[in-house]
């Protein structure tokens, strides 16, 4: 090589921070190359963004920079180094191992005769093979041009399709709160993409739909429903607190005039809603001007998406509706039976030990909404049996066992799941893990998991508290009853996620006392 090109190796190489850099890795055993690469590309500039560097000096080094950094857009990568196939043996790591297909590999060879591009062109997955001899400066800035071209369309389509796949796997279950964030930021994820890669983008609204929503028909405040970028993690936060300047005043605009509002870098589109106060979608760091497609883009976006968000806001209040029904409808029951907060502490209850035993979080939320309804039988047993202070005789227990049956066949012919579920919990929340409950007699796990889950919470909760036929028993007289009960009336399992959460389940006696 030319003593021109050898300069003195960098012993404390410089990294620019910048908001753009594409990362350039050179991966070659002598200095010298490194130092003339970046030279040669030292003023380099594709897209308003400069280069990074990053040196590697052997193919070990270059793997374990690939396992440090996910973005390298080019390698310019040695094929010989401290073996005759190192370079080689990186492109395949890259390939195979890491499954790396967006960094552009480009092979430099001071040896072609050691690996003939031939053949290496075809058994490996590189993008270019170039004799170091051939390289000068100008062939080098048009090979990395080239190379970062393609891994920019590759990037922007890598993208287009975790934005479409995120849309597709919300779109089984649109109207669940968690499905419209992974919707709504599928969305994002596309458009940006689509209008050139948008860094950070953010929709924002007047209605957060969990988990205190605001009054959806009163416009209020501003919050941020979903971000990406520098927005990512805002979620909840004001409009205020998050959007300041130029853009806070076209934000500002757009929802005033309900139009789309564009700057040189940002665009504050209005969404309208039938049923809300409408939302906002903002996007900042456009790196191109937009055009007529983009902005088409947006008005489609504007349009459609605000529906989906106003279907699933609707959906909630329906579904929190009935959720409160059911528990008013509970607590009148329970207002009529006693004077305590049965009710609510052992929905409480249910919910940690449906959660400790693996119940998933539907599921959980099911048995909740059902435990307030494991007594409506009660409403046809005589009130002289459940009010009376002593103990009952046999004819009076028949009667009081009774309820089980009846609450089942009050809510069985529901076709609403959460009512189904309310009668099989009501029906069989007596039955007993060794075959000897009511009224069925069921044994084992042929007892529905809602139901030992509400057997535990409802024995607990009332040998613990007051009642009006005995005293609240002691915390250790207690546990001494489910330890003896443990695989005869209640599961085993059961009875020691109880044990082991004793502090909690006492905490939620003492959140919701009886009134004295």
């Amino acid at each position: 090589m030319s003593d021109m090109f050898l300069f003195a190796e960098d012993t404390d190489e410089k990294i620019e921070v910048q908001k753009g850099v594409w990362k350039v890795l050179i991966v070659d055993d002598e200095p010298e190359v490194h130092a003339v690469t970046k030279l040669a590309l030292n003023d380099f500039v594709f897209q308003e963004k400069g280069l990074r560097f990053i040196s590697a000096y052997s193919g070990k080094e270059a793997k374990e920079l690939f396992q440090q950094h996910d973005d390298i857009a080019v390698v310019l990568l040695d094929v010989v180094m401290e073996t005759d196939e190192a370079g080689l043996d990186v492109a395949q790591y890259v390939r195979n191992e890491l499954h790396n297909n967006f960094t552009r590999i480009i092979l430099r060879t001071g040896q072609p005769g050691q690996a003939p591009e031939r053949d290496v062109i075809l058994n490996y997955d590189i993008n270019d093979y170039k004799s170091k001899t051939e390289l000068t400066a100008q062939k080098l800035f048009t090979v990395v041009i080239a190379a970062l071209r393609s891994y920019r369309d590759i990037m922007v389509i890598e993208e287009n399709r975790q934005g479409l796949e995120k849309i597709i796997s919300a779109s089984a279950n649109l109207f669940s709160i968690r499905s419209l964030e992974n919707f709504i930021e599928g969305i994002i994820q596309q458009l940006s993409s689509l209008l050139g890669g948008t860094k950070d983008a953010a929709y924002i609204t007047s209605a957060i739909a969990a988990p205190n929503p605001i009054d959806v028909f009163e416009p209020k405040e501003f919050y941020v429903f979903s971000g990406k970028g520098e927005y990512h993690g805002q979620e909840g936060a004001l409009l205020e607190d998050v959007v300041t300047g130029d853009e806070l005043v076209a934000c500002r605009k757009a929802l005033k005039e309900k139009s789309l509002v564009y700057g040189d870098e940002y665009v504050a589109a209005y969404c309208q809603g039938k049923h809300t106060n409408g939302s906002l979608l903002y996007l900042s760091g456009i790196p191109r001007a937009m055009n007529c497609y983009d902005k088409k883009l947006l008005e489609i976006f504007s349009n459609n998406v605000q529906i989906a968000f106003d279907n699933v806001l609707l959906t909630k209040d329906i579904e929190d509706s009935q959720r409160e029904i059911i528990e008013r409808l509970g607590d009148a029951m329970e207002k009529q039976f006693s004077v305590g907060k049965h009710i609510q502490r052992m929905v409480e209850m249910c919910k940690l030990l449906s959660k400790e035993y693996g119940l998933s979080e539907t599921q959980i939320e099911m048995l909740a909404l059902a435990v307030p309804l494991h007594d409506v039988g009660k409403l046809k047993v005589p009130t002289d049996i459940l009010g009376k202070p002593g103990p009952l005789n046999d004819l009076e227990k028949e009667a009081a066992k009774r309820h089980a049956q009846i609450g089942y066949d009050l809510l069985k012919d529901s076709r609403r799941k959460i009512i189904q579920s309310a009668a099989q919990v009501a029906r069989d929340h007596h039955e007993h893990w060794d075959g000897n409950g009511y009224p069925r007699g069921l044994k084992g796990e042929k007892i529905h998991i809602f139901s030992r889950i509400t057997a535990i919470a409802d024995v607990y909760d009332t040998l613990r508290s007051k009642l009006n036929y005995k005293e609240a028993w002691p915390l250790d007289k207690v546990l001494d009853t489910f330890k003896e009960a443990r695989g005869k009336q209640f599961e085993p399992k059961l009875v020691d996620i109880l044990l082991e959460n004793i502090e909690k389940i006492e905490n939620i006696q003492q959140q919701y006392p009886d009134p004295v």
